[in-house]
């Protein structure tokens, strides 16, 4: 069971990468990134909602915490899916995966500022290499990049703030409802809030579009499928071993960007990615054996209570 789980985490985190890869295509032919969010979120609700409406037994619907913490995902994933697609046309789909998956380090941040962490040796030094790593990554250091933009650094850390409260999100809300419920919850937030600021009359165009079969793989590869599998391998699979598994996503968005969108990356960058990747990674594990079950959200610490001794649904 945890071998199987270990490789639907695993699946998940390469259908992810191959989705940032086909939101860049989709950018690059001239659509908006909200546009293309908003298609990948809601391709995958109908997914979802077509599973629940066959699977509708135990779903955990009854249970006022589901609601809560699906909600809060799904608020979680419409800000990566922006914010990430964004990142993608203002950089590269290289730049904003390796971004996104920062994310642990800036929830630190905020547990020092807090007081709810204790800064050490170990986790400053973590910080300081993952910084260097975004500069090397970003080209911050040479003034004559013109690749990458602040606002494509800005959007690829905030997506990796947002997957932080998705997941985090999903982390409890998974034991107490199916996965069908979970998201249909999660996907329908996520819907709804990315109707405002999309641009609604190039997202009609959409449905007579000759590139409608790529949004549909995006909906399905980017949201539909590996939510499922990342929902269902997270019940059995220990956040260290996930922490190592996650970097499937970045490393495979990267090597989707390298190969088939002729992306280029300067050794000095390739270098930045590496840092993070291994760094973040480092950190997670770290993590994981001080403060097991936790991950890098002790700022939620005190929900544990709130969410615990609840009936996991079959």
């Amino acid at each position: 069971m945890v071998g199987a789980s270990i490789v639907l985490v695993g699946l998940a985190g390469i259908f992810w990468g191959l989705a940032g890869g086909i939101g860049g295509i989709l950018m690059a032919n001239g659509w908006d990134p909200s546009v293309v969010a908003f298609y990948r979120g809601a391709v995958g609700l109908v997914f979802v909602l077509l599973w629940l409406l066959f699977r509708p037994g135990n779903s955990g619907l009854s249970d006022y915490r589901v609601w809560f913490w699906s909600a809060l995902a799904g608020l979680g994933v419409a800000g990566n899916f922006t914010f990430y697609f964004l990142s993608i046309s203002e950089s590269s789909v290289a730049v904003a995966a390796t971004l996104m998956y920062c994310a642990p380090v800036f929830v630190y941040f905020v547990s020092f500022a807090l007081g709810l962490e204790r800064p050490t040796l170990f986790k400053l030094s973590a910080i300081a290499l993952v910084m260097l790593g975004i500069t090397l990554l970003t080209s911050i250091h040479n003034l004559n990049a013109v690749d990458i933009t602040l606002i494509g650094v800005g959007a690829g850390l905030m997506s990796g703030l947002s997957y932080a409260l998705f997941i985090f999100s999903f982390k409890y809300a998974a034991p107490k409802a199916s996965p069908q419920a979970i998201l249909s919850i999660a996907l329908s937030v996520l819907t709804i809030i990315l109707i405002i600021p999309g641009d609604v009359g190039q997202g009609l165009l959409v449905f007579a579009s000759a590139e409608l079969s790529l949004f549909v793989t995006l909906g399905l590869i980017g949201a539909g499928f590996p939510f499922v599998f990342y929902l269902i391998g997270l019940r059995h699979t220990a956040p260290a071993t996930a922490s190592i598994v996650a970097m499937v996503e970045p490393v495979t968005a990267s090597l989707f960007g390298v190969f088939v969108m002729d992306e280029a990356l300067t050794g000095l960058q390739a270098l930045g990615m590496g840092l993070i990747l291994v760094t973040v990674t480092a950190l997670s594990i770290y993590s994981n054996t001080k403060h097991p079950g936790y991950i890098v959200w002790k700022p939620w610490r005190a929900f544990k209570g709130w969410v615990s001794n609840q009936p996991v649904a079959g």
